[in-house]
């Protein structure tokens, strides 16, 4: 492993921290204090943390990939998006089949999910071209 790559691991593991905090403490408040219900909450704390982690990766995490912000940001949408779709679907599922309440349930996916979205950030929606 190449010290870019390991940087850009702990970069990636730092903002995938902090954007999915920011995604957690927003949805977990609003479905706690019956604001919205656990699928609503969720999809607020995915609008509101989608920024953090897509100027965070792109200036720490990627930095040194040659993508323009043309070529990245529909990328990384669409990674963000499909890494949320598959994070909505388990939670909703989680939530209709078992009695797992919301904050863990939630916190689960999101480790889960995590993973792919590295691996689909790094070698797809920020690698070079166009």
């Amino acid at each position: 492993m190449t010290p870019t790559h390991r940087d850009s691991i702990s970069w990636f593991a730092v903002i995938g921290a902090l954007a999915a905090g920011v995604h957690y403490v927003v949805a977990v408040s609003l479905e706690l204090t019956h604001v919205l219900n656990a699928i609503y909450a969720n999809t607020a704390g995915f609008l509101c943390a989608f920024p953090v982690s897509y100027f965070g990766h792109r200036k720490l995490s990627f930095s040194g990939q040659s993508s323009s912000h043309l070529h990245a940001f529909p990328r990384f949408f669409i990674v963000a998006l499909f890494g949320f779709l598959a994070n909505q679907l388990l939670v909703i599922n989680a939530i209709y089949f078992t009695s797992v309440p919301f904050w863990l349930v939630l916190g689960v996916v999101m480790v889960i999910v995590a993973v792919s979205t590295y691996f689909l950030s790094r070698y797809w929606a920020f690698k070079g071209g166009l």
